[in-house]
């Protein structure tokens, strides 16, 4: 994903919706800028969430938006990671 976004309230705009949804997995930011969010869940759940990360948060610009299908790796939460 990448745009132009807050950091700090995107990440925690990203949290707060995947406890919501009860989904888990994680968000990081990339070395080329770029932003990685991992998620796992209902697949109902996972299509809202989908759906929000395209849309963003009030005052983010998401430009490109790439989602694939990964192995299940049965997470126990949603964490924000710092690289």
């Amino acid at each position: 994903m990448t745009g132009s976004i807050q950091s700090m309230f995107f990440d925690q705009f990203i949290k707060d919706n995947s406890d919501r949804l009860g989904l888990r997995g994680f968000l990081r930011k990339l070395e080329d800028g770029r932003i990685e969010i991992f998620i796992e869940g209902n697949y109902d759940k996972l299509e809202e969430m989908i759906a929000i990360c395209k849309r963003g948060s009030k005052h983010a610009q998401i430009r490109n938006f790439e989602e694939r299908e990964e192995k299940f790796q049965d997470f126990k939460d949603f964490r924000i990671l710092k690289i």
